[in-house]
């Protein structure tokens, strides 16, 4: 159309549907009531659109509605899911945490806050094919742990974490287990079903949704949510746990979104799993390695290194033509080590490359022909 690069890096964000543009446009212009005043109608409107959207989301992991609360996105949802419990552990001595080496910096990070408060953290390594084995968490449990967290699909190298059966590890024990779902929601659907998983974590722009907008889902365990205190006061929107004006656009997006991703789930990944065929048969002259479990490999991410290319080079040699990145947006600007492949034992020699799309049919990708990358290589 205008000549820009195709797309490879929906794991970083993904553009927002056309129809979950104009709904949110709509009430944008048109609906702009806040749903919090019910004196009118133009709030209980708004009201009307939040309550629509909490259905829709709730019916993507099966869970009740009002299960549903609205955050600004799957960082604020990881760290109020882990921020939130530290009331809760210090009043029930219960300050034991375990996670992964291979989560995403918005858990790390608060993980690292809950150590400066007093609690202890385990960190879990994956095995050599990119999943962390549920016996070695059964092996880490202990009398005071208070939360399991671990990631539902890993956002740089699309594994998809073995979420059944560490319900079925946790299934005896009171700890809570939250996963941070940003990259599977939607895309990944029957494990987060799972009732055993207390919270978990959604992100807006990675289901076409605008950014700026998520969720956390908080299940219910013996009629009672997980006692979370709130990170932020001065209202009593969402029982008082999230102040502040619910932005009514974006959630009716999110809800539209994580509709639309049960509804068109299998045509997405029947196109997905084509192009990402496609496009491997095409980069075949430089040999590519993909890192981890391809049995247990999400359908729009891939991770994989180029042995004899950095993949700085490869990035600003394709600039033109592809957009494509070596890693986690977040840690994009750090010249660091990847953390999940160090944590893998795989030597990071620079040249990892991750691709991933997300659409029913962008065809551009065809257009990576083999010759286009055999002139690239003789360039390289």
């Amino acid at each position: 159309m205008n000549k820009r690069p195709i797309y490879l890096d929906y794991a970083a964000t993904t553009p927002v549907d056309p129809r979950v543009a104009e709904l949110v446009m709509f009430y944008m212009v048109e609906e702009f009531g806040n749903a919090s005043s019910h004196t009118h109608e133009y709030g209980l409107k708004a009201l009307k659109a939040v309550n629509q959207a909490k259905e829709q989301v709730a019916s993507v992991v099966e869970c009740k509605s009002d299960e549903v609360l609205f955050t600004s996105g799957a960082t604020e949802s990881n760290n109020m899911a882990i921020l939130g419990l530290t009331d809760y552990g210090n009043n029930t001595g219960k300050k034991h945490i375990i996670s992964t080496q291979i989560e995403h910096k918005s858990v790390l990070e608060p993980l690292k806050e809950m150590e400066k408060r007093g609690f202890q953290v385990t960190l879990l390594p994956p095995n050599e094919k990119g999943w962390v084995e549920p016996e070695t968490l059964r092996k880490a449990l202990k009398p005071d742990t208070l939360l399991i967290s671990v990631m539902h699909v890993n956002n740089e190298i699309g594994i998809i974490q073995p979420i059944d059966e560490i319900c079925e590890v946790l299934k005896d024990s009171e700890a809570f287990f939250h996963t941070d779902a940003a990259q599977g929601f939607g895309k990944d659907l029957e494990p987060l079903k799972n009732k055993r998983i207390d919270m978990i974590s959604v992100s807006g722009h990675k289901i076409f949704a605008p950014k700026g907008i998520g969720a956390l889902i908080l299940r219910r365990r013996k009629i009672k949510k997980p006692p979370l205190q709130p990170l932020v006061f001065g209202g009593q929107q969402q029982g008082r746990l999230r102040s502040g004006t619910l932005p009514t656009q974006l959630i009716a997006g999110l809800g539209l979104a994580s509709e639309l991703s049960v509804k068109e789930y299998l045509q997405r990944k029947e196109a997905c799993l084509k192009h990402k065929q496609e496009l491997f048969d095409a980069l075949e002259l430089f040999k590519p390695q993909i890192v981890g479990d391809t049995q247990r490999q999400i359908f729009n991410i891939c991770g994989f290194l180029l042995p004899t290319i950095r993949s700085e080079a490869f990035i600003l040699a394709v600039k033109d033509r592809i957009a494509i990145s070596n890693g986690s947006a977040c840690n994009s600007r750090d010249n660091l080590r990847n953390h999940v492949l160090e944590a893998m034992n795989i030597d990071d020699k620079g040249n990892f490359l991750r691709i991933s799309f997300f659409v029913e049919g962008d065809s551009k990708i065809i257009n990576l022909t083999k010759s286009y990358f055999s002139n690239l290589k003789a360039l390289l």
